[in-house]
């Protein structure tokens, strides 16, 4: 499960890291709920010596799929199961053709009893390291015309580092990894099975995030789980 994560970082590092053909402004925010907007990186569709080019873009996060006729009747879907994920109605067309990474410094979970939980922030157990989520987008059109981008997280069962804390984790990629989520050009799934797996123990460390447990005494744009 990823229902909040942090996203700090500068636009320059986001570029320099996803190699990027674009950098986009946006502030830095601490904590980052479902239905706000969010920064994901995808394929522009462009291929040049180097290899796909990726740019940043600003979607909803809360995927709405092609099919719903009133997205006020439907819930957005926050997270898809990486083990379900070809399989769902929601999720198959775009695991195939629509898949994008989510940049963020790391993601929330909480543990305790519903009136005392306790947030924990994971991270990179590498100083100043970004992560990056594999998520989904997908373009939704109404039938009055408007249009809206949204998108999921991918999950999987949490690896050595998490499993203490909750049982399921986001997705994370290495950058060695990120030109084949982001190559859709096949239509399929098939090359990318091989990454919707937890990654490897070692690589995530997690903090007690103070700062969600005292919300009014700190950035007004980290509020408690509700």
């Amino acid at each position: 499960m990823c229902s909040r994560y942090s996203f700090t970082s500068p636009p320059e590092a986001v570029q320099r890291l996803f190699r990027t053909a674009n950098a986009l402004e946006f502030p830095p925010r601490p904590n980052i709920a479902p239905t706000e907007p969010v920064v994901i990186v995808r394929n522009t569709g462009i291929k040049r010596s180097a290899g796909i080019v990726p740019e940043m873009a600003l979607v909803r996060w809360g995927l709405i799929p092609p099919w719903v006729k009133d997205i006020r009747q439907f819930s957005t879907l926050i997270n898809a199961r990486a083990e379900t994920i070809t399989e769902k109605p929601s999720f198959r067309g775009a695991i195939r053709h629509r898949r994008c990474l989510v940049p963020a410094d790391g993601y929330y979970e909480w543990t305790g009893p519903p009136r005392a939980k306790t947030p924990h922030l994971i991270k990179s157990n590498t100083c100043d390291t970004l992560l990056a989520l594999a998520g989904l987008w997908e373009h939704w059109i109404g039938a009055d015309g408007s249009e809206l981008e949204t998108m999921a997280i991918v999950t999987t069962d949490a690896n050595a580092d998490c499993a203490h804390i909750h049982d399921r984790m986001p997705l994370i990629l290495s950058p060695d990894q990120f030109d084949r989520w982001l190559d859709v050009s096949p239509g399929s799934a098939d090359p990318i099975r091989d990454l919707l797996q937890p990654p490897p123990d070692g690589r995530l460390t997690s903090e007690i995030a103070e700062a969600l447990m005292r919300p009014r005494k700190n950035d007004p744009g980290l509020f408690p789980f509700d």
